[in-house]
């Protein structure tokens, strides 16, 4: 059986992109092995001439699929990566999966259902044409229909009536991520001073804010659970394998589960059993927050929490649809603080109906509450966020969404393929594909950057570095033509490496 090969594209928009490892295409290589289907992960995260590695790749390995995943802002990498596969590997089958791909299913679903085709449309059907299969939602059960001998162009997994959509039980009993295919000492993360890995306990968020993506998108509004035993297995299985002692719970809102609580309790009782204290971190819904859960967190080892405060003045966080008002966000803090939780700021710029006073607002909202480390981004509007999804073209390649008030923000029309179009990225290198009646797109960027060196310097918060990408270079190869990949790039499974000893072409 041939193996399959998953690629994970770089992120060179991020400051360090081997921080948390990219746990989603992980799951799908897990249910692969665990079915015995030969799996190679090749993982360019924070490589520079990423394609060069692509190519030397090629030249020990026998697959004929491979499985992209990606968002939105590493496409044109991925597309990069698609015409280099299509060149050198003629006839092998091109899988997208990921969030981009499912955002814009998710987006020309709405436009078909309205009866109009529109950017999502054209978007959609770049896709179609540049990859054999899409997959849109959970690609746990739906890559064996993408490997089949004749697949569907577009498999919906985002479907919660389909089989292959994952409900709380299934998605307790699939394998742990298979993180053995990447380098996972090359991942350098940690909380407090403590070596920290990364795992995922639910997925989903039920609110509907209008700049965050999958709204329309069962695969990221429905909030699916794991039980409480399998994210502590877990946890101990990082511990025991890894030795790490920090742990980066990556989910939308940790406390939009009901249960918890009892995961705190869990993993508390972990640590007693084993004499240890582990660092924690974790995304928390501000309005949702209590006293009993801020004193669950700290006991089970919390030492942060990332709140999506996004915003200081009444009325962005109203246009928004935020759900949260700028007392909650300060009663969060102070519930934080109280607990011993130190606390980060997610916060974000070019909002319907921003001004210059309502960034006032913001900045003067984080220095007077005084979180321990924040970020603010330039808002995008992606596919399948209700600020692309509800916009209307009101200008060729301009297009316009309309909160209650009557508040606009108006966007271009970006061809995500061939522009990295960013949420988060690196300070001093942003651009903003968004403006308002108020504020154009470059005074968007020059109040981001005011405001982070007003806060830094008030709260005394230092800039965060990041790490230069690694350059592979071809001489760190073996003679004879043979070459092997750095550490950090490529792993197989046994099976996928005896299949391909001694094949080389």
């Amino acid at each position: 059986m041939r193996p399959v090969c998953l690629i994970i594209p770089p992120s060179a928009f991020l400051l360090d992109e081997r921080v948390f490892m990219s746990l989603g295409i992980l799951k799908v290589a897990a249910v692969l092995e665990a079915a015995g289907v030969p799996v190679e992960v090749l993982d360019l995260s924070g490589v520079e001439n990423y394609l060069d590695v692509v190519g030397d790749h090629l030249a020990g390995s026998r697959a004929d699929v491979f499985g992209l995943t990606a968002t939105t802002p590493q496409m044109p990498a991925a597309n990069r990566i698609r015409e280099w596969l299509r060149a050198l590997r003629p006839g092998a089958r091109l899988i997208l999966g990921g969030p981009h791909a499912t955002l814009v299913h998710a987006a020309w679903r709405m436009e078909r259902q309205s009866g109009r085709a529109g950017r999502a449309a054209r978007a959609f059907a770049g896709l179609r044409a540049a990859y054999d299969v899409l997959v849109a939602g959970d690609g746990e059960a739906a890559i064996f229909e993408a490997l089949a001998e004749a697949p569907a162009a577009v498999i919906d997994a985002d479907d919660p009536k389909s089989a292959l959509f994952l409900d709380n039980d299934r998605l307790t009993r699939l394998p742990f991520p298979a993180r053995h295919l990447v380098d996972v000492d090359s991942y350098h993360y940690t909380i407090d001073g403590e070596r920290a890995l990364s795992l995922i306990a639910q997925l989903g968020c039920p609110f509907g804010c209008g700049f965050c993506g999958g709204r329309l998108s069962p695969f990221l509004r429905r909030v699916r659970m794991r039980s409480a035993e399998s994210v502590v297995a877990e946890v101990a299985e990082l511990r025991a394998r890894y030795g790490v002692r920090g742990f980066m719970l990556y989910d939308d809102e940790l406390n939009v589960n009901p249960g918890m609580l009892d995961l705190m309790q869990r993993l508390a009782r972990l640590q007693e059993e084993h004499g240890e204290a582990f660092r924690l971190r974790g995304f928390i819904k501000a309005q949702l927050f209590t006293a009993e859960q801020a004193e669950a967190m700290r006991r089970a080892g919390f030492r942060w929490i990332l709140v999506g405060f996004e915003s200081g003045s009444e009325r962005i966080l109203a246009n928004i649809e935020k759900k949260a008002a700028r007392a909650d966000n300060s009663r969060c803090l102070q519930l934080a603080h109280a607990a011993g939780l130190k606390v980060k700021a997610l916060m974000s710029a070019g909002h319907p109906g921003e001004s210059p006073a309502t960034l006032a607002e913001t900045r003067d909202w984080l220095l007077e509450n005084q979180p321990d480390d924040f970020d603010l981004s330039v808002i995008t509007t992606y596919p399948g966020t209700p600020y692309f999804d509800e916009a209307a073209e009101t200008a060729p390649g301009v297009w316009t969404y309309t909160a209650r008030n009557g508040d606009q923000l108006h966007s271009l029309e970006v061809d995500h393929t061939a522009v990295a179009e960013y949420y988060k990225g690196v300070p001093g290198a942003y651009d903003s594909f968004v403006w308002t009646d108020a504020l154009r797109r470059g005074e968007l960027v020059a109040w981001r950057d005011r405001i982070e060196r007003e806060v830094r310097a008030g709260l005394g918060i230092p800039y965060n570095t990041g790490v230069a990408a690694q350059r592979y270079e071809h001489s760190m190869g073996q003679s004879g033509g043979e070459r092997e990949l750095p550490p950090g790039l490529l792993r197989r499974t046994p099976a996928a490496q005896a299949a391909g000893a001694g094949e080389r072409r």
